[in-house]
Protein backbone atom coordinates (compact mmCIF):
# COMPACT_ATOMS: atom_id res chain seq x y z
CA UNK A 1 0.00 0.00 0.00
CA UNK A 2 1.35 3.39 -0.95
CA UNK A 3 0.00 6.86 -0.29
CA UNK A 4 1.62 9.87 -1.84
CA UNK A 5 0.90 13.52 -1.20
CA UNK A 6 1.90 16.10 -3.79
CA UNK A 7 1.24 19.66 -4.85
CA UNK A 8 3.00 21.58 -2.12
CA UNK A 9 5.22 24.57 -2.72
CA UNK A 10 5.98 28.16 -1.84
CA UNK A 11 3.10 30.59 -2.10
CA UNK A 12 2.48 34.15 -0.99
CA UNK A 13 -0.10 34.95 1.68
CA UNK A 14 -3.54 35.02 0.10
CA UNK A 15 -2.52 32.55 -2.57
CA UNK A 16 -3.82 29.07 -3.36
CA UNK A 17 -2.53 25.55 -3.71
CA UNK A 18 -4.18 22.24 -4.48
CA UNK A 19 -2.77 19.17 -2.82
CA UNK A 20 -3.35 15.67 -4.14
CA UNK A 21 -3.21 12.37 -2.30
CA UNK A 22 -3.00 9.27 -4.44
CA UNK A 23 -3.17 5.65 -3.33
CA UNK A 24 -2.00 2.39 -4.85
CA UNK A 25 -2.38 -1.16 -3.64
CA UNK A 26 -5.45 -0.35 -1.54
CA UNK A 27 -9.11 0.06 -2.38
CA UNK A 28 -10.17 3.02 -0.32
CA UNK A 29 -13.61 3.67 -1.73
CA UNK A 30 -15.24 2.83 1.59
CA UNK A 31 -12.72 4.45 3.89
CA UNK A 32 -12.21 7.91 5.24
CA UNK A 33 -9.15 9.91 4.21
CA UNK A 34 -7.61 12.61 6.34
CA UNK A 35 -5.21 15.45 5.69
CA UNK A 36 -2.79 16.36 8.44
CA UNK A 37 -0.11 18.97 8.81
CA UNK A 38 3.03 18.95 10.90
CA UNK A 39 4.50 22.18 12.17
CA UNK A 40 7.49 22.65 14.49
CA UNK A 41 5.53 24.55 17.08
CA UNK A 42 2.22 22.65 17.11
CA UNK A 43 3.12 19.11 16.16
CA UNK A 44 0.74 17.16 13.95
CA UNK A 45 -2.88 18.21 13.63
CA UNK A 46 -5.77 16.97 11.57
CA UNK A 47 -6.77 19.56 9.00
CA UNK A 48 -9.57 17.93 7.08
CA UNK A 49 -11.27 14.59 6.61
CA UNK A 50 -13.64 13.11 4.05
CA UNK A 51 -15.80 10.02 4.32
CA UNK A 52 -15.50 7.08 1.92
CA UNK A 53 -18.41 8.13 -0.25
CA UNK A 54 -17.32 11.73 -0.22
CA UNK A 55 -20.69 12.75 1.16
CA UNK A 56 -19.33 14.32 4.33
CA UNK A 57 -16.33 16.56 4.89
CA UNK A 58 -14.84 17.90 8.08
CA UNK A 59 -12.45 20.77 8.77
CA UNK A 60 -10.53 22.07 11.70
CA UNK A 61 -11.72 25.51 12.74
CA UNK A 62 -8.70 27.40 11.47
CA UNK A 63 -9.24 26.33 7.84
CA UNK A 64 -13.03 26.36 7.56
CA UNK A 65 -14.18 28.47 4.66
CA UNK A 66 -10.71 28.44 3.07
CA UNK A 67 -9.95 24.76 2.45
CA UNK A 68 -12.05 22.25 0.53
CA UNK A 69 -11.51 18.51 0.54
CA UNK A 70 -12.83 16.29 -2.23
CA UNK A 71 -12.22 12.86 -3.65
CA UNK A 72 -12.37 11.06 -6.97
CA UNK A 73 -12.45 7.36 -6.17
CA UNK A 74 -12.24 6.45 -9.85
CA UNK A 75 -8.85 8.16 -9.91
CA UNK A 76 -7.85 6.96 -6.43
CA UNK A 77 -7.16 10.55 -5.49
CA UNK A 78 -8.21 12.91 -2.72
CA UNK A 79 -7.68 16.64 -3.10
CA UNK A 80 -7.25 19.52 -0.70
CA UNK A 81 -7.93 22.88 -2.28
CA UNK A 82 -6.36 25.55 -0.11
CA UNK A 83 -7.32 29.17 -0.70
CA UNK A 84 -6.53 32.42 1.12
CA UNK A 85 -3.42 30.84 2.55
CA UNK A 86 -1.84 32.31 5.64
CA UNK A 87 1.71 32.02 7.03
CA UNK A 88 0.35 29.84 9.85
CA UNK A 89 -0.72 27.27 7.25
CA UNK A 90 2.94 26.50 6.66
CA UNK A 91 3.87 22.90 7.37
CA UNK A 92 4.33 19.43 5.98
CA UNK A 93 0.99 18.09 4.77
CA UNK A 94 0.34 14.37 4.77
CA UNK A 95 -2.62 12.20 3.94
CA UNK A 96 -3.70 9.06 5.70
CA UNK A 97 -6.37 6.39 5.52
CA UNK A 98 -7.05 2.90 6.78
CA UNK A 99 -9.79 0.42 7.51
CA UNK A 100 -10.21 1.76 11.04
CA UNK A 101 -10.07 5.45 10.14
CA UNK A 102 -13.00 7.77 10.68
CA UNK A 103 -13.86 11.44 10.60
CA UNK A 104 -15.27 13.29 13.57
CA UNK A 105 -16.97 16.61 14.27
CA UNK A 106 -15.61 16.60 17.80
CA UNK A 107 -12.03 16.65 18.95
CA UNK A 108 -9.62 15.33 16.37
CA UNK A 109 -10.95 15.68 12.82
CA UNK A 110 -9.46 12.41 11.57
CA UNK A 111 -8.91 9.36 13.76
CA UNK A 112 -7.65 5.81 13.58
CA UNK A 113 -5.71 6.24 10.35
CA UNK A 114 -2.97 3.63 10.03
CA UNK A 115 -1.81 4.01 6.44
CA UNK A 116 0.30 7.11 5.94
CA UNK A 117 2.05 8.64 3.00
CA UNK A 118 5.05 10.91 2.73
CA UNK A 119 4.16 14.54 3.11
CA UNK A 120 4.54 17.56 0.91
CA UNK A 121 5.90 20.88 2.14
CA UNK A 122 3.67 23.94 2.04
CA UNK A 123 5.32 27.27 2.76
CA UNK A 124 3.29 30.47 2.90
CA UNK A 125 5.57 33.46 2.94
CA UNK A 126 6.10 36.78 1.25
Amino acid sequence: VQLQASGGGLVQPGGSLRLSCSVSGFTWDYYAVGWFRQTPGKGREGVSCITGSGANAYYTASVKGRFTISRDNAKNTVYLQMNSLKPEDTGVYSCATGTTGFCSSYGSIANGMDVWGKGTQVTVSS
